[in-house]
């Protein structure tokens, strides 16, 4: 009974995700197609949101009436493991569908000829950037300091092997290997990983070409200041959350906490507060802040012309985008909420990518050694 429950609640949170992905978006990208102001209200883009909802409702009641019948053949978790993959697939070939829906309508109605095309450009984002929010950096400062504390003072006493550090918690008492200086401060190595990265990614996202709309330049440029800020704020503090569930598994890892079902779920508590407020902010602001409260006036703003954004350099219903005419290396991503992209038109681009294919690559021929997957449990 445990087990079904827990695959439909997947099920529920797939779905319930895949819903949101739409509605969360501009108003003027539906299923990743860019649309005139005009056109948001058409009847081919009502149609494809219709189309979508339904059917993804449809594929959740199926998803979940096989996950009883899988349990009861079966009995295994690989079984609940793929309905819900077949769930996610499913979604996401409903969604381009869709995608192709709108954009077909577009082509057909001649949407693109209907304005003027331009690009609004607000000089003040590179002479007042916004500013990195350094001080919500102090909680991820303080997790791995504490850390970095506690681990300094049980070194001494700790025993002669260790069990490997999977970054959730430790393995099996079983799996154990010589007590080492970097094996018993990993969690605090990753820590620094997480800092660093996000550190890292912040800066990039805030320096990044802003996604304002050209139908409405000052609106969605103030929007889009307050969306970044929420952006760099919401990501450092979800690297705290990342670092304090590093510390928690930590404690296990050093021997200070029994191992217990218990303290394991305590160790996720950080990551499903992070999930739960990264929902609730996307709810509350939207794609580029769309849904920020307007000031008066913001509403009725219409510059009278549509937003210079060629479909033909996005794939996969906005998810990828190449442009070789563009000199931005990473862009607003039309799928998702909070989401950037590589310009995979750009010459960097592929040098990271290469370098994320080779470091696989060592991965593979056992030169770098990356994290294991084990159980949790």
């Amino acid at each position: 009974m445990a087990l079904l429950f827990a695959g439909l609640i997947l099920v529920a949170l797939v779905t319930s995700l895949m819903l949101a992905l739409p509605a969360l978006a501009r108003p003027t990208l539906p299923f990743g197609v860019r649309v005139g102001v005009q056109r948001v209200g058409d009847p081919a883009v009502i149609a494809a949101r219709r189309f979508y909802a339904r059917l993804t409702v449809v594929v959740a009641a199926l998803a979940a009436a096989g996950s009883v019948l899988a349990l009861l053949v079966t009995g295994s978790a690989v079984a609940i493991g793929g309905i819900v993959t077949v769930v996610l697939v499913a979604d996401l070939l409903l969604f381009y569908r869709a995608h192709h829906l709108v954009r077909a309508a577009k082509l057909a109605g001649g949407w693109a000829a209907e304005r003027r095309q331009a690009v609004t450009v607000d000089t003040t984002f590179r002479t007042d950037p916004v500013r990195v929010p350094w001080s919500w950096g102090l909680p991820v400062l303080a997790v791995t300091l504490l850390t970095a504390g506690i681990g300094w003072a049980r070194y001494g006493g700790l025993p002669a092997t260790l069990p490997p550090f999977l970054g959730s918690g430790a393995a099996a008492s079983s799996q154990r290997a010589p007590t080492t200086v970097l094996s018993a401060f990993q969690p605090v190595i990753y820590q620094l990983a997480v800092a660093l990265i996000v550190a890292a990614s912040v800066v990039v996202v805030l320096r990044a070409r802003p996604d304002l709309d050209a139908a409405r330049p000052k609106g969605s440029a103030r929007r889009y200041r307050v969306y970044l800020r929420g952006v760099a704020v919401m990501s450092l503090l979800s690297a705290a959350c990342l670092n304090l569930s590093l510390l928690l598994a930590a404690l296990r890892l050093w021997e200070i906490v029994t191992p217990a079902l218990v303290w394991q779920v305590a160790v996720y508590v950080p990551l499903v507060a992070l999930l739960g407020g990264w929902v609730i902010w996307e709810i509350k602001v939207g794609q580029a802040g769309h849904r920020l409260p307007a000031l008066p006036g913001e509403e009725r703003e219409d510059a009278k012309v549509g937003q210079r954004d060629d479909d033909r350099h996005w794939f996969l219903a906005g998810a990828v985008y190449v442009n070789r005419r563009d000199p931005a290396l990473f862009v607003h991503a039309r799928l998702g909420s909070s989401s950037w992209t590589l310009n995979l038109g750009h010459p960097i681009a592929w040098l990271l990518l290469g370098a994320l294919i080779a470091l696989a690559g060592l991965a593979l021929a056992g030169v770098v050694d990356l994290p294991e997957k084990h159980s949790v449990l």
